[in-house]
Order: structure tokens, then C-alpha cells, then sequence
């Protein structure tokens, strides 16, 4: 399997509460299929599967779907139940309306607002009276509880906008591209991962923490229904987690062009940028123009698809090192070595799990 990967730093942030709870994580971990010796390597990632599986133990574990991570637990099924009032919705605006008055209900949850500025810069709420915004209007998805005092309260924080952004997009079935997001909490030491977790320009030190989009995305027709929110509940957060596109970026065009070519069982060729290019329909300066608009360039994408896909072969731990090196197009070994090294901070055979983590269902150890 090949998909996206995830920062080390993130899986330490989301065992926080866990840990103030007094709750062996080694566990929860090997249960994910983590290595718990990953931990201790700043530049280790994991594969996405694998960090959504935590993300499960974790609730399973701390009976909070905050995963103890928040002022006050948020006892599981209420993403559910809050899934259920926005489907039957006409359209986005009224879903985050409905879902924001959702969680107001709950003591200690996230107090959250979805506003339209008016022409005299007043708040506007979202809603079925407000389809008229006018073309290019920004409408704000803004986080208004301070989490900074609680530890991990601003990894909880770009959850909060990370989960809403893909919500309201698999909600409508389209991917809703942000203008801007901006967060309360100073810059972290990886902040340059921001832009591409949200495919647009982020701040750190802003005076609130939002999101903003198009307003016009807030009279775009809800398309899901209850038998789709059973569907994707039963895969959460993987869904969420795994970054789908609805309509999709640029960028993920372009991935999801070159993730087959590393599935064959032989030694991989990725097209060269004009191949792709022609694939997409587009001539290669735009494809360089509009991947360095997305904040990247076609290199980046082949080393991320590459580093991504040794990342999940090694947690299988079925394929031996040297079959890998070549699955992925590398003239020899070293080569691979050294590219793992610069992409991780490790070694291939560092990486790989210990052979006392068990698999994944449907994985053979």
C-alpha cells in the first residue's frame, strides 16, 4: 500500500492525554502497528493507516473522542450524532450552523463560529438566507475557544480546522480550497508542513484561529446521506485523516498520476514532468506554474510519493530492503540508503518495525 505519511511529532501530540491519564501507550501503539522506538527519531514518519488506527485505540482507551487531549472529554458517538443533524441539511452553510450549535450545547467543548463579513464588515451567521453572498466574499470558519493553557491544546486546536476543512468538503463531495488559515499559538519548529496539510498560506501569532474560504462554497448542496455517514464513520478517521479530495488540488492530480507506477511488483519508471503533464492535458511550464502556485514542485511530489511508499513497505515488513530499492526505481542500494536518510533521518532497516509489533488486520506478520 502507498498513501500519505505522518510527522512524528504528531503521533507524540496525540498520545499527550493518554499519558495524563496514566495509560500505557506502548500498547496502544504496537496495537496500531508503531514502533514505539520511532518516537525518539524527530525526522520518523508513519503511515497514515497506521496513525488513523492509533487515533482509534487512543478513543477506545480514554472514552473521548478529544482523546483527553481537551478541557473536557467529548464521550464517543457524539461526532456521530453531530454527523446526523448536518446530512439532512440543503446545503453547507446550514451544516456547520447546525453543527456548530451542536457542540455549543456541551459544556467545556469547542466553541466554534461560521461567519460571513458584510458589506459593512459585520458578522453575518451561515445559512439558506445567506446564498446571495456576493461572488468572492470570505466566509471564516474561526475556532473562538483559547486551548493554548491545556498541554497539546494547540495540537487540538489545527485538529479542530484540519477535521472541519474535510468534513465540509466530504460533505458536499468537492474539495473546498481555503484562502488563508491563521492560528492563535506561535509557529512551531515544523510550522513548514502547515501549507501542505491545508494547500494555502498559514500564520502563526494571528489574532484568532480560522480558516477562510469563498463564501460561495456555503450554498453548495449537502450530497451525502445517512448510509454514507455510516460508511465513512465506520472508516474514521481514516477518512478524514487521509487527506481524499473531493474535486481535488493540483498537487494530488499530479500524485495520484504518479503513486501507480510504484505498485508493480517490478523496478518503477515515473514519468518525467512532460509525460505528466500530457497526461493531465496541461503543457509543463503550466504544471511547474501551478504546483509552485500549491506551494511545490514536481521533484518534491516524486520524492514525497517515493519516501511515502518505502515508509508503508517498511511497516509491512514483508519486502526485503534490497527488493524495495529497486520496486521504487533505484539503480542500487545505496542509493536508496542514502535518499532514506535525507527523507527520514534513519536507515531502511532502522526504520522497519520490530518484528514484535503485530500487523494490521488483513496483514500477515
Amino acid at each position: 500500500m502507498t498513501g500519505p505519511t505522518i510527522a512524528v511529532h504528531h503521533v507524540r501530540a496525540v498520545l499527550g492525554g493518554a499519558r495524563r491519564a496514566g495509560l500505557d501507550t506502548v500498547p496502544l501503539l504496537q496495537a496500531a502497528g508503531i514502533s514505539p522506538l520511532l518516537l525518539g527519531d524527530d525526522r520518523a514518519r508513519v503511515a497514515a493507516d497506521r496513525f488513523a488506527r492509533l487515533v482509534k485505540e487512543l478513543q477506545r482507551a480514554t472514552d473521548d473522542e478529544f482523546l483527553g487531549l481537551g478541557p473536557r472529554p467529548s464521550r464517543r458517538g457524539t461526532f456521530a450524532m453531530m454527523g446526523l443533524a448536518c446530512v439532512g441539511c440543503p446545503d453547507l452553510g446550514t451544516a456547520l450552523e447546525r453543527a456548530v450549535r451542536f457542540y455549543g450545547l456541551f459544556p467545556g467543548g469547542p466553541e466554534m463560529a461560521v461567519t460571513v463579513p458584510r458589506r459593512n464588515g459585520e458578522p453575518r451567521a451561515p445559512g439558506r438566507d445567506n446564498r446571495d453572498a456576493a461572488p468572492s466574499r470570505p466566509a471564516e470558519f474561526s475556532l473562538l475557544s483559547d486551548l493554548r493553557p491545556y498541554p497539546e491544546g494547540t495540537f487540538l486546536a489545527e485538529c479542530v480546522l484540519i477535521i472541519w476543512h474535510r468534513l465540509s468538503s466530504w460533505l458536499i463531495g468537492r474539495h473546498i480550497p481555503l484562502s488563508d488559515v491563521c492560528f492563535v499559538h506561535p509557529a512551531p519548529a515544523h510550522a513548514h508542513e502547515y501549507e501542505l496539510l491545508f494547500d494555502c498560506a498559514v500564520r502563526f501569532g494571528a489574532p484568532r484561529t480560522a480558516a477562510v474560504f469563498d463564501a460561495r462554497w456555503l450554498a453548495a448542496p449537502v450530497v451525502q446521506d445517512e448510509a454514507a455517514l455510516a460508511a465513512m464513520l465506520r472508516r474514521a478517521p481514516a477518512d478524514l485523516l487521509s487527506r481524499r479530495e473531493y474535486g481535488t488540488t493540483f498537487t494530488e492530480r499530479v500524485r495520484r498520476t504518479l503513486a501507480p507506477a510504484l505498485r508493480s511488483p517490478g523496478p518503477a519508471r515515473l514519468p518525467e514532468a512532460a509525460e505528466v503533464a500530457a497526461r493531465l492535458a496541461v503543457s509543463p511550464a503550466t504544471l511547474r506554474r501551478r504546483l509552485q502556485a500549491e506551494g511545490t514542485s514536481y521533484q518534491r511530489l516524486k520524492d514525497a510519493v517515493r519516501r511515502d511508499a518505502a515508509i508503508s513497505a517498511l511497516a509491512a515488513g514483508r519486502e526485503p530492503i534490497a527488493a524495495l530499492a529497486a520496486r521504487l526505481g533505484f539503480s542500487e542500494d545505496t542509493a536508496f540508503h542514502r535518499a532514506f536518510r535525507r527523507w527520514t533521518g534513519t536507515t531502511p532497516g532502522a526504520y522497519r518495525l520490530r518484528p514484535h509489533t503485530p500487523a494490521l488486520p488483513g496483514q500477515q506478520s
